[in-house]
């Protein structure tokens, strides 16, 4: 039975891929993501910025970290998607937990050999998001609060996105390229307020079907639509604060500022459907790739 099923397991991991983890979509933000954050940690600080070596190591990284991480999320969610996704790979059995889990092993190796090369501070520092995202799925299957009430899991589980932005972050620092200083934490709650807006985006809407995991279930669709609004305008004023110095050229990425005023309106003026997601999308993607360019361009 080994013998067939062995060859099989590579043809189902792709399907997996090319289905849950959609790699022009999760490629492309981690890509933006790093450049964005690496280009702008290194333009803040005075220096000239173009990508290296290093900075290809760090997209890869998070790149395949987030596929960890979609890998674990389709584990933890499996009885909520039995019910609510029975389309989903997991629960037809067109890949299996124990397939997954091999694969997450082998991700985690992959992982840790690109940052030998970095150093040991990188290697630690991503291998601690990939370690927190397993613990997290110890917590839901153990706390029915963490798994069920949305807000709650939102505030346990966001860390792992900000433990990847530390890693980058950490990684440039501990190779001497940047000083880290107050400017990192702000470099982090910018890229904390563009990704939260999506993740607010997508899960706001005026109907909800029982048991859906919204969070304008439990704030309601105008109290959820504030809080999309509000992470996306303090994404805009973390750009302020940091790139003000730089005159008007190094504000052109607060023009992505529209992309949300529109979806606001749009979300709240219709009163029924849910946020326009290509705004959230177009402002993840607009302001990664502007503040990427900015860097270029600047100093």
């Amino acid at each position: 039975m080994s013998t067939v099923a062995v060859p099989r397991i590579p043809g189902r991991l792709g399907r997996f891929v090319l289905r849950m983890f959609r790699p022009h979509v999760y490629a492309t933000y981690g890509l933006l993501w790093v450049l964005a954050l690496e280009g702008s940690a290194v333009s803040v600080s005075g220096a000239a910025w173009r990508p290296t070596g290093a900075t290809w190591v760090r997209v890869l990284s998070v790149v395949l970290a987030l596929l960890f991480l979609r890998m674990l999320d389709e584990q933890k969610d499996l009885a909520y998607d039995r019910v609510h996704h029975p389309d989903r790979p997991l629960v037809t059995g067109a890949i299996t937990v124990a397939e997954l889990r091999g694969a997450m092993v082998a991700l985690t190796a992959v992982v840790a050999g690109l940052n030998a090369a970095l150093s040991a501070t990188a290697v630690l520092l991503v291998l601690a998001a990939l370690g927190y995202g397993v613990f997290l799925a110890v917590l839901e299957r153990l706390s029915a609060a963490v798994r069920d009430r949305q807000l709650l899991n939102l505030a346990v589980t966001y860390p792992v996105q900000v433990l990847l932005g530390v890693y980058v972050y950490g990684s440039l620092a501990a190779a001497g390229t940047v000083t880290a200083d107050w400017r990192g934490a702000l470099l982090l709650a910018l890229c904390a307020g563009v990704f939260l807006h999506f993740e607010f985006a997508r899960k706001t809407a005026w109907e909800a079907e029982p048991g859906a995991r919204l969070y304008s279930a439990d704030l309601g669709p105008r109290g959820s639509a504030a809080v999309t609004a509000a992470f996306a305008a303090g994404a805009v004023l973390c750009q302020v604060v940091l790139f003000a110095p730089d005159g008007v050229l190094g504000l052109l990425p607060c023009l992505t500022a529209a992309l949300p005023l529109w979806g606001a309106r749009r979300f709240l003026t219709a009163r029924r459907g849910a946020w326009p997601l290509a705004a959230a999308m177009g402002f993840v993607v607009t302001t990664y790739l502007a503040l990427a360019v900015r860097a270029v361009l600047l100093p």
